[in-house]
This record gives C-alpha cells, sequence and structure tokens, in this order.
C-alpha cells in the first residue's frame, strides 16, 4: 500500500502522461491522494484509457489532447513511457510536446519526473533540451519496479535519479509515496535508471533460471508448491518465485495463474535486458549470463503463444508443463484404481 504523505506537500495541479499497463493504476492512486480540490491532467494516445480514468474520478481527473496541454497546466508532470523515443516524442515534441509549453512560459517553475524504463542517454538528452529552454525546469528519471501488481497496490519502488540532499526531495518524496512504498535517491541524473536496469537484469535472470528449476524439480516429481516452499525456506529464495512464480496455480494472483494475461510483457523484458546489455558494455562490465538471458526473451517474444503475455511465460517457452495440477489428478485417480 502506497505510503501516506502530507497533503500539504502535494502539488493541486499535477499532470500524467502514459497510461498504459503501469501508468493508469499508478495515476488512479494518485488521484486518490490528491488534496480535495485537487486537478489531475491526463493525456494518452489511447482515448479510451483517459476516458475510463476520467470516469472514476470525473471530480480530479481533466482529460487533455497533447503532453503540451498536460504541461501549460500542471506544475509536476509525471510520464510513464513504453520506450525511449515515445519519452522524446512526449518532451521534445516542438508543436505538441511538453518543450512547446515550456517555450512560452520559460520562467514559470516546473518539476518532471518521468518513470518510464529506457537508456541512459536518451533520459540525459532530454534533461539537457528542457534546461536549455527553461532554466526553472527540472527533469528527473525515477523508474519504478514491482510490476503492476505492485501498482495497482501502491507497493511499487521508485529509483530516483538524485542525491538525497537534492533541493526538490521532499517534494518528490511526497509526490512518489503516493504511488509507492520506497523511494530511493540513486546519486545523479540517469543513476535511477542505471539502478532499474541493473535490478531488471537481474530480476530477467532470475525468471529464467527459477523457470528452469521449477521445470527440473518437477519433472523429477516434486510437486511445485512443495518446490516453491522448499526454495522459500532455503538459499534460492526469491520474489519472483514467491510472489510471480511463473508456474501456473503456485501464486494464486501471478500472471501465470491467469493465462500469463497482464503483469509485464515479455517484449519490454526483452527491451529492459537488451538496454542492460548495452548499459554493461558502454562501462566496461562483463555480463557473462546477458548474451543467453537476452535470446530467450527475444525468441519468446517472437513465439506466438508468448508473444504480448507477462515475461514469466518463458516457463512455457521453455517446454515447462502448464497443467501440472491436472495431470497429479489424474495420477492420483489412477493410482487408486490399481489399489
Amino acid at each position: 500500500m502506497a505510503s501516506t504523505a502530507s497533503t500539504d506537500a502535494l502539488p493541486e495541479s499535477v499532470g500524467f502522461i502514459g497510461l498504459g499497463a503501469m501508468g493508469k493504476p499508478m495515476a488512479a492512486n494518485l488521484a486518490k491522494a490528491l488534496p480535495r480540490g485537487s486537478q489531475l491532467h491526463v493525456h494518452d494516445a489511447a482515448l479510451a484509457q483517459v476516458q475510463e480514468l476520467w470516469t472514476s474520478f470525473p471530480d480530479v481527473v481533466v482529460r487533455c489532447w497533447s503532453a503540451q496541454e498536460v504541461a501549460e497546466a500542471s506544475d509536476v508532470v509525471i510520464t510513464m513511457l513504453p520506450e525511449g523515443a515515445h519519452v522524446k516524442s512526449v518532451y521534445l515534441d516542438p508543436t505538441t510536446g511538453v518543450i512547446a509549453a515550456l517555450s512560452s512560459s520559460p520562467s514559470r517553475p516546473k518539476l518532471f519526473i518521468d518513470s518510464s524504463t529506457i537508456d541512459t542517454a536518451s533520459s540525459l538528452h532530454v534533461k539537457q533540451e528542457l534546461s536549455a529552454v527553461s532554466a526553472t525546469a527540472s527533469f528527473y528519471d525515477a523508474p519504478v519496479s514491482g510490476g503492476v501488481l505492485g501498482a495497482e497496490n501502491g507497493t511499487i519502488a521508485f529509483f530516483l535519479g538524485c542525491s538525497p540532499s537534492d533541493r526538490n526531495i521532499a517534494r518528490l518524496n511526497a509526490l512518489l509515496q503516493t504511488m509507492g512504498a520506497k523511494v530511493v535517491p540513486c546519486g545523479g541524473p540517469s543513476l535511477g535508471l542505471a539502478a532499474k536496469l541493473s535490478n531488471n537484469y537481474l530480476s530477467g535472470i532470475i525468471t529464467i533460471a527459477c523457470a528452469e528449476a521449477m521445470d527440473m524439480g518437477m519433472r523429477a516429481g516434486i510437486d511445485a508448491r512443495v518446490l516453491a516452499a522448499v526454495f522459500a525456506a532455503g538459499t534460492a529464495q526469491n520474489t519472483i518465485c514467491d510472489v510471480f512464480n511463473p508456474v501456473p496455480g503456485v501464486c494464486g494472483r501471478a500472471p501465470s495463474s491467469n493465462g500469463y494475461r497482464g503483469g509485464f510483457r515479455v517484449q519490454l523484458m526483452r527491451k529492459d535486458i537488451g538496454l542492460a546489455v548495452d548499459m554493461a558494455r558502454t562501462v566496461g562490465a562483463r555480463n557473462v549470463l546477458g548474451a543467453s538471458g537476452l535470446g530467450v526473451y527475444v525468441a519468446a517474444s517472437a513465439a506466438a503463444d508468448c508473444r504480448d503475455l507477462d515475461s514469466r511465460v518463458v516457463y512455457r517457452y521453455l517446454g515447462g508443463r502448464e497443467n501440472w495440477e491436472h495431470d497429479q489428478e489424474e495420477q492420483i485417480a489412477k493410482a487408486g484404481e490399481t489399489r
């Protein structure tokens, strides 16, 4: 559940751009937390998402037709977009982007928070371009971790690209804590993204290892829930196994137990692992699992029975048994017949 922030520290006019699987529940939690009389200006390319959020919060949400309109009306703007190209378009399009709003009123202080997971170079470029237009505009990278479930429950973590002593840290904490449980300042511009890419690299590799280990133990005859309990009690304990187990039926709320629908799409994990591998190459880090892990997500993203599903669908891609509960019931029934 999101932390309770003092409403006195929250802005009265906030913008939110990008109402996808993560952005929409984040915006909904923000709408619930804003002080009475505040307005949340929202925009998304999918108009139906904007309309649905407005229907849920008609007294708070204001529908906008462009990023420029959002930025003109808001003191603080949060963006949650799929890729670097979308971020650059939303912020830097000279006619409909955020920068168009800054150009018309460069002296008005504005706070921009980008929670997209993109490459660090694109984020730094956007920051530089906004600063060149307005000396009073502040731009922060603040990608999140916790998945769709975390966004819905308000338990996501923000990895904030600034130091703990940043002049805006109190305002940033107050706002971000309406949508998440933790805000971790990571040191400086783009370092929130560097932290997120490192996190998703580890999470993605753990997902593959968890899928392989579950499949291996199950084929040896261990019940899937028992095997998950073993991992939870031993040194293999991890959040993927405990909360997002890739085997259907082990965790009731995990996307795997809902046909791998919802969650973090396999194509997005492919994107993030690719960005992490690129970052490792740029900074001179050696990733011995990077190429093989990326290869799994590239292949799963292209597979007809995996594409557009949650990234834990790699269990299916690797040939894991999804109907293990039904198979168990049949085995028990047959054993009873032979007695």
